[in-house]
């Protein structure tokens, strides 16, 4: 079966991945505007109403500007942070349980963000089993490649005469508001946002998040925990839990750049009191495009991993 399939923003860096993954796919047939009518939100409305199934790759504001003008029955997949906690969408993470199912009927589904994407992995199944007090405070760190910060931030790294700060990794964010916090907090059912500090640094793509428990506060050991995870994960093709301190010295955040697999690496002190969850991916990938065409795959009977990077 051929499907239609239309790109709302297919010239940003989202947009453009998504387009080139499909492109190489005989069973999809990629709907096209002239650059006038790009800019025509009817225009552009037809696209989306007219094709089996269609991606947004905008701005939060211009999503949410498109969304009145699209049939309820229209399948849409928003890779914007628009609608990540909004009513009657489905946030499109099918390795959660119960996700997978709701997806292949969604006509409403909100791609993850992707630091977003490795703090959940690694946290909503630990408080959906009552192994993480929902009210516990938690921390997270992640580290991206600067590929995160769309076409403007990557125009400033490559620049000839860039800046010397930004040779130099860049924590920002430190007002503790970020865009990803909501889902975050909503997803993994939590009372209250985690302190979250986002760095990005002078590399292209690739993501580390990591999150630290102290084991106390939390009432389970470090093997539980890590038990638990490699458990939930079990048959998911996408995502590997590395035993307990398995991880190397030295835990390069581009490991997995260019994949769309998601890997978690539970370690604890020798003391048996502090914990580390650490999730490796690529911002472009299991983090952003990969998802978006995985939520896709799902959503349209297919096979899940196809034209993923694994």
């Amino acid at each position: 079966m051929a499907y239609k399939i239309f790109i709302d923003g297919s010239s940003g860096t989202t947009g453009l991945r998504i387009r080139e993954r499909l492109a190489v796919r005989p069973e999809f047939t990629l709907v096209t505007l002239s650059e006038a009518d790009r800019k025509d939100p009817a225009a552009r409305a037809a696209a989306i109403n007219g094709s089996d199934l269609s991606f947004l790759c905008l701005p939060d504001a211009a999503a949410r500007e498109i969304l009145p003008l699209i049939n309820e029955h229209v399948r849409v997949l928003d890779t914007s942070t628009a609608h990540r906690t909004a009513p009657g969408w489905v946030y499109g993470m099918p390795e959660l349980h119960g996700t997978r199912e709701k997806l292949r009927t969604a006509a409403r589904v909100a791609v993850p963000g992707c630091y977003a994407t490795g703090f959940i992995m690694a946290v909503a199944p630990l408080v959906q089993q009552g192994l993480l007090p929902a009210d516990l405070p938690m921390t997270v760190y992640g580290l991206s490649g600067y590929s995160g910060a769309g076409k403007a931030g990557i125009a400033q790294y490559t620049a000839r005469d860039r800046s010397g700060a930004l040779d130099s990794p860049r924590p920002y964010g430190l007002t503790l508001h970020h865009k990803h916090l909501p889902e975050m907090q909503a997803v993994c059912g939590l009372s209250c946002p985690p302190l979250f500090c986002p760095v990005v640094d002078d590399y292209y793509a690739g993501m580390e998040v990591t999150v630290p428990l102290h084991l106390a506060q939390v009432g389970r050991t470090a093997e539980e925990l890590a038990a638990a995870l490699a458990d939930y994960y079990r048959d998911e093709p996408l995502i590997t839990v590395h035993p307990l301190n398995t991880a190397p010295d030295f835990l390069p955040a581009n490991t997995l750049a260019g994949k769309d697999t998601l890997e978690i690496y539970p370690t604890v002190s020798p003391d048996g009191q502090r914990m580390l969850l650490i999730s490796l991916l690529d911002n472009l990938g299991k983090g952003s495009s990969g998802a978006a065409v995985q939520c896709m795959n799902v959503m349209l009977g297919l096979d899940e991993c196809e034209g993923l990077a694994l």
